[in-house]
């Protein structure tokens, strides 16, 4: 039965990310279709078709590989300075740009010249190579808002789940109570597990991080009212200083440094809670501030990920991850002693993490990203506008394939990473369960 639930997830996660890429492409499709630009292909994946059917213009189908997919406009590159489409050279550099170039124009065809994409404003083309990566934040958002509203996560509650015996410094590591250790505060004020607390000093509880904060800010005697089998109780408590993990901006703990503050001495249940529409916006905004900082680290991953690849050290739970790693994820997730409902909230989870990642990832400035051929149509509009207000000839279209041996570099380095967490994956993959 387990076997059974871990390829479920594998295949939801499959057809979550299959979705995924279709409905990016989707974008760049209709934008295109939208400005009249000629569309002769829209594939999901790489490689051998396996099916594939022509609407209209258009053939619709499906590749082997589902690592990614692509619509073909006709005229993505402006005709060379000579005004020819192909113009051989024995310089491999020049050959990179003149096939790239040929590639843009390879099906054209009578009519064609006024449905080219390099001929739309760059507004337009702006618009067309957004729609892409816009659709998976439209997705990401979505799921997200969704899951956090209608399933609800695990949140540190209000209630108690367990009081300490004494006050041991958090950087000792330690869980047994030594000779000389002062009682903890909330068991020296009879506070118990499964107590709730509702006021902190005649204020009203509602959230564990609000608690956490007022607990950490009071040294000294402090009023607190829990309920007990279902009544009211008042505890007078003395709260006293002990050093405690640093907290970031997101109420999580700093790993190896310590602050001190003050402390009772209790440590919060967990249980799955709703969120309203605010709080569901308010924590989307930490997950996408989240998943940039991720990106702008993965530079920082690399050595942890080759060590990993080649089995010498420990995989980071940060680490980045593949298809594969993910894919894994995705069949442990329904393998996990939790309800079915919260199996599905934490797949779609990872659907609406992957889709943020597309967005982040094919916005970086860099061709063959869509924010690459973003940045030369803004640079195009720039330097037009640029020269009618200095009076100057139009400069016309920014000659993207120009920048072709600068993408194909960039490509090679993706590839080249996409390998490493590849082999990552395989020979030490990241775990849900430690």
């Amino acid at each position: 039965m387990t076997t059974l639930m871990f390829i479920l997830g594998i295949v939801i996660f499959v057809l979550g990310l299959l979705f995924s890429i279709a409905w990016h492409e989707l974008g760049h499709l209709s934008t295109a279709k939208m400005f009249g630009i000629r569309v002769p292909q829209y594939m999901v994946g790489f490689g051998p078709t396996l099916w594939s059917r022509r609407k209209g213009e258009t053939e619709y189908g499906i590749k082997a590989i589902p690592l990614g997919g692509y619509i073909r406009m006709i005229g993505m590159f402006p005709p060379g300075d000579d005004g020819r489409v192909r113009q051989r050279s024995t310089s491999p550099f020049r050959g990179m740009i003149e096939d790239a170039r040929a590639a843009a124009y390879e099906e054209l065809q009578p009519g064609d010249e006024k449905r080219l994409f390099y001929t739309r404003k760059p507004w337009k083309r702006i618009i067309v190579m957004f729609a892409g990566p816009a659709m998976n934040l439209i997705l990401a958002v979505g799921i997200f808002l969704g899951v956090l509203m209608a399933f609800g996560i695990p949140t540190s509650t209000t209630t108690v789940a367990t009081v300490q015996e004494c006050v041991v410094a958090q950087s000792e590591e330690r869980d047994e109570c030594r000779a000389g250790d002062p009682a903890a505060p909330a068991n020296e004020a009879g506070m118990l597990p499964g107590d709730t607390i509702l006021e902190f000093n005649g204020e009203p509880v509602t959230d564990w991080g609000t608690l956490q904060q007022d607990i950490r800010a009071t040294v000294g005697p402090a009023d607190i009212t829990v309920e007990r089998d279902g009544a009211p109780l008042d505890l007078r408590v003395n709260l006293i200083e002990n050093q405690v993990a640093k907290l970031d901006g997101n109420g999580e703990w700093v790993e190896g440094e310590y602050v001190t503050t003050g402390f009772l001495g209790i440590s919060p249940a967990s249980g799955i809670v709703k969120q309203d529409f605010p709080e569901a916006v308010d924590r989307m905004g930490d997950i996408m501030v989240t998943g940039f900082e991720a990106l702008l680290a993965v530079p920082s991953k690399v050595p942890g990920l080759w060590d990993a690849a080649w089995g010498v050290g420990e995989r980071d739970q940060d680490s980045p991850m593949g298809v594969v790693g993910a894919a894994r994820v995705g069949g442990e997730i329904f393998t996990l002693d939790i309800p079915a409902s919260q199996q599905v909230a934490t797949a779609l989870f990872l659907v609406a993490g992957f889709n943020l990642s597309l967005f982040l990832f094919n916005m970086l400035p860099l061709l063959p990203l869509d924010g690459g051929h973003i940045a030369g149509a803004g640079w195009e509009s720039a330097r037009r506008k640029g020269a009618k207000l200095l009076r100057r000839p139009d400069p016309g279209p920014f000659d993207v394939a120009r920048m072709m041996p600068v993408a194909y570099v960039v490509a090679a380095v993706f590839i080249c990473f996409t390998l490493l967490v590849l082999a990552a994956d395989i020979v030490t993959p990241v775990r849900l369960a430690g």
